[in-house]
């Protein structure tokens, strides 16, 4: 048998904890757990230095992912930090653990983002092998809409 997962990818924008507040429910509704995400914009390996081994994130990086988790401490959740191209990543790990679903935010002006070949949603609704749930926040918070349905705003 199988678990189910929903994969949360954060920006830590400020519609992070609404948007948690959605995949939480999602992740109980379909008796999975939670898996946490963010694709960090540092760099993992600095330039010019050699590693044996990868690098581990600072504390406070990861302390920053582990902030982002479910009111609900029964709730089954783990955290990935990840480092790379945020669609990239968002989708080889949804692949890797086999995500039943994804939630994740955006921000500004879908529209313009497609003309300059989409944003990280919109790649990830593009490629994702499962439903993706895209929270639009604009300065005020507009309903979650599962990818491929329109908004209203």
């Amino acid at each position: 048998m199988y678990a189910k997962t929903i994969l949360f990818a954060t920006d830590y924008s400020l519609s992070t904890d609404e948007i948690l507040i959605y995949a939480a429910s999602l992740a109980r509704e379909k008796g999975a757990k939670l898996l946490v995400t963010h694709v960090s914009r540092l760099e993992q390996y600095p330039v010019g230095e050699l590693f044996d081994e990868e690098p581990e994130p600072s504390d406070q990086e990861v302390d920053e992912l582990e902030s982002v988790a479910p009111l609900d401490p029964k709730m089954v959740c783990e955290h990935r930090l990840l480092y790379g191209d945020p669609a990239d990543e968002i989708l080889k790990l949804a692949d890797a653990e086999c995500v039943d679903a994804i939630v994740l935010g955006t921000r500004g002006h879908p529209r313009l983002a497609r003309l300059f070949g989409g944003g990280v949603a919109e790649k990830v609704k593009r490629a994702a092998h499962c439903p993706v749930y895209v929270y639009h926040s604009r300065g005020q918070t507009d309903p979650v809409q599962p990818a491929g349905s329109t908004s209203t705003t």
